[in-house]
């Protein structure tokens, strides 16, 4: 167990692990569970400072902030498995959050709002409306409709020699409003068409794949009707 506690540190935070020296507030910690909850999961380890050094906790308070944070400040309730190791004299416990079945997650803020966050790499942030509904049209069970009208294919021609484009500026550019702008770029990121850039600047969409295999990467979406 120790030499499994030492791997996760030795790699870093990443998409799946995060530190923290310590917790001083449990709504900070539920950001970090709604984000591993909302993405693919992953394990916050308490005690442990951004560099990989151990500075170890006090198990009995941490405990029950981290409970905390999953029960009053996580919105429906994140489940963890809480562990506690030894390392170098010093205690470490393991937060393991797994891949939520009912998405979005959110956390309470300071300001007692309650916003959904994501995993992007080892940061947490806050997702946009267009990531919330594409959360909720891949949990649907119902088919999609797919036209590759107008704005669809101006979208992908400006792809075509541009890296990415922002929610406004494809608004901008189809001549459309915001609602038809996020449907057109959630389902085209719902099947893969486009990918998602996101940062603490905001968000930007790019070509999944070039544009030869668009088509067929659609065509093969079960329960998806289309219009080329």
């Amino acid at each position: 167990m120790e030499r499994y506690i030492k791997k996760l540190i030795y790699g870093g935070e990443n998409k799946w692990v995060d530190f923290k020296y310590c917790i001083n507030d449990s709504r900070k910690i539920a950001r970090t569970l709604s984000a591993f909850a909302n993405t693919e999961g992953g394990t916050l380890l308490l005690g442990v400072r951004d560099n990989g050094s151990i500075a170890g906790v006090d198990s009995e308070e941490e405990y029950y902030m981290i409970e905390a944070a999953a029960r009053l400040y996580c919105k429906p309730e994140v489940p963890i498995i809480i562990k506690q190791h030894f390392l170098s004299g010093k205690t470490i416990i393991e937060v393991k959050v797994i891949k939520g079945s009912n998405r979005p997650y959110k956390a309470k803020g300071e300001d007692g709002k309650w916003r959904a966050y994501f995993r992007n790499n080892d940061q947490n942030l806050v997702a946009n409306r267009i990531l919330l509904k594409l959360w909720k049209k891949r949990e649907s069970k119902k088919g999609v409709l797919i036209k590759f009208g107008k704005p669809e294919n101006l979208l992908l021609k400006y792809l075509k020699t541009n890296k990415s484009i922002s929610l406004s500026a494809f608004r901008k550019l189809a001549g459309i409003p915001v609602y038809r702008a996020e449907k057109i770029i959630v389902n085209l990121l719902h099947c893969s068409v486009l990918s998602m850039n996101a940062s603490e600047k905001g968000y930007t969409y790019s070509l999944f794949r070039n544009e030869s295999t668009i088509k067929d990467n659609v065509n093969k979406l079960p329960g998806v009707n289309k219009y080329l």
